[in-house]
Formats: C-alpha cells, structure tokens, sequence
C-alpha cells in the first residue's frame, strides 16, 4: 500500500472513529427514550432523560412519550415523565393530547395524574373531539366522573355540532357512562345542530339497552 492510500484509508477511519455531534447524540438520545417509551421501560427512560433526552420529543406521528404512556395507561411512566417536566398538553399531528389518550383508554389513573398537572380540559383534536367526548363514548364511566370533577365541565355541557356527552356515551351504548350521566342531571331534551336527542342518537344506532335506560329516566321520542 502507498503512503498516500494508507494516509485516505487513516483519515476515513477517523470519520468513524470520531464521537458524533452533541446534536446527533441528542437526536439518538431522544429515538432511544421514544422507544423506551414504547416498551414501558420506565428505568431505561429515565436513564435517558437524565442523560439528556427531551422529555418532549415526538416521533413520526407527533406523539410524546407522555401521549404513548398515557395511551398504554402507564402510571409509573407517566409520573416520570412529568417528573422531568414533560409538557402535559403538547398534542400529536392530529391534535390528540395525553388526557384525550387517556380518556379514550379508560385510564382514569393516568387522567387524575394528568389532570392534576393542569391537563386542558377543553383542548379539541383534528376531529373537534375533547377528552370528555373520548371519556362517553371510548372510555368508561371512572374517566368520565374525573372529568366532571375537576371542574370546568358542566354534566350538559355542549360539543361539536352542540352534542352532549350523553349523546355521545348513548351513541355507543356505554352503559355505564349513560346511567352516570343521567344521575349527574343530563338534559334528555338537549338537541344537537341535526335536531336530534339522546334518545334518537340511540335508537339509530340500535342501541337497545341505552333506550331502554333513557325512557326510563323519561326521556321522550
């Protein structure tokens, strides 16, 4: 080998050799605890937080490791996360925060713990759904009452296209969340912009057991 192609092959070895930018290790840091995230891997993330990660990375789709914790209803790794000052309210591309996350999954742990680190109650996604809207129609009646007592949200309280969360938990026939509505004063009479009640809601969507409830409670066709 001449010296001058033993001179090329030593400084390319270098390149390789030579440790990466703070920014490319801030970059693999934050892929890494993203990925840790999504394990539930709650040492490894907090290995890589105190290392330098950012508790607000996002991956592809816009979510944080708080969006993915609160999703899988990972209490552990959602107070490490906040523990490390992760934004509570910062959405994905589709605007769905962790409390909307949580609230969907019916994690009522993880939405008591984000709700009181001042999670927005009233912040919509893409689709002008909020929390309590995922709460009545996805999540469960615990989620729902969380929501309703941290205040700002009134039981008739009124959504896109002026729905109500008892339109929205009779739509998909979440029982639990109709007779809880219902003994919190939900309007049977409330009208959303198509006209329509609770009670119509549920009858065009077969939703037998919801009707039945809501006659009950005296609500008419």
């Amino acid at each position: 080998m001449n010296r001058m192609a033993l001179l090329a092959g030593l400084s390319l070895l270098a390149v390789f050799l030579a440790p990466l930018p703070a920014s490319a290790q801030q970059r693999n840091s934050n892929f890494d605890m993203l990925a840790a995230a999504r394990s539930g891997s709650v040492a490894t993330v907090n290995a890589l937080l105190d290392q330098g990660a950012s508790p607000n990375s996002r991956n592809r789709l816009g979510d944080t490791a708080l969006n993915i914790a609160a999703r899988e209803g990972n209490v552990e790794l959602v107070q490490a996360l906040i523990a490390h000052n992760a934004d509570v309210n910062l959405p994905n591309l589709a605007r769905v925060t962790p409390l909307m996350s949580a609230a969907f999954g019916g994690h009522e742990a993880v939405l008591r713990l984000l709700l009181a680190n001042k999670a927005d109650l009233a912040a919509a996604d893409r689709v002008e759904k909020t929390a309590m809207v995922y709460a009545a129609g996805n999540g469960n009646a615990a989620c729902v009452q969380a929501l309703l007592e941290a205040g700002g949200i009134d039981v008739n309280a009124r959504f896109a296209h002026d729905a109500t969360a008892l339109m929205w938990a009779a739509a998909y026939g979440k029982m639990d969340n109709v007779k809880l509505l219902l003994a919190r004063g939900a309007d049977l009479t409330a009208h959303d912009d198509r006209g329509k009640t609770a009670l119509t809601i549920a009858l065009e969507e077969k939703q037998d057991d919801a009707v039945a409830a809501l006659r009950a409670a005296g609500a008419k066709e």
